[in-house]
């Protein structure tokens, strides 16, 4: 069984091993590649653009940067929620972003993990269908508690296919 998880991660993943930032958004757990991440800020005042598309919150002002803040609740079709000065914003490389300056709020980021392919079921558009096309895999995690071991479940997201899309329309 170890050889079939490892054979559908090759799918998803360049590699036996990759290193994820992981965060969380509501109650769920995301990841994303760690290689595109510049940097992690508190929150701070979003500027709404008028008549902007609908999955731009607005931008900010990072160290006289501008940046877009995109909503990933419209790509990942979760509920919006309300913005808090305890939530983060991952700020992704530019050429992540087809060369923008563009950052994500989520609510928590919690750590940057090595992966390796046995922990990572690849997504594949026959089974999850086109509402699911920007999740890359799940990883499956250990995770200690007090009651014992347990499985946790982390959504891969694939940040290149959805800016992809976004510069497609």
């Amino acid at each position: 069984m170890e050889a079939d998880s490892s054979s559908n991660a090759s799918g998803c993943m360049k590699g036996d091993s990759a290193e994820v930032l992981e965060f969380s958004m509501g109650a769920e757990n995301y990841a994303l590649d760690i290689n595109i991440v510049r940097e992690i800020v508190e929150m701070m005042p979003i500027t709404v653009i008028p008549r902007a598309p609908v999955h731009i919150t607005g931008v900010i002002n990072l160290r006289g940067e501008i940046v877009n803040i995109v909503n990933l609740n419209t790509f990942l079709k979760i509920p919006a929620r309300p913005i808090t000065k305890d939530q983060k914003i991952i700020v992704l490389m530019p050429e992540a972003a087809g060369g923008n300056n563009v950052g994500m709020i989520v609510d928590n980021v919690s750590s940057v993990t090595e992966i390796s392919a046995s922990q990572v079921d690849c997504m594949t558009d026959s089974i999850a269908g086109n509402d699911t096309k920007y999740i890359k895999g799940i990883i499956t995690q250990d995770q200690e508690t007090k009651e014992g071991g347990r499985k946790t479940l982390v959504i891969w997201l694939d940040i290149h296919k959805m800016f992809k899309d976004i510069e497609r329309n």
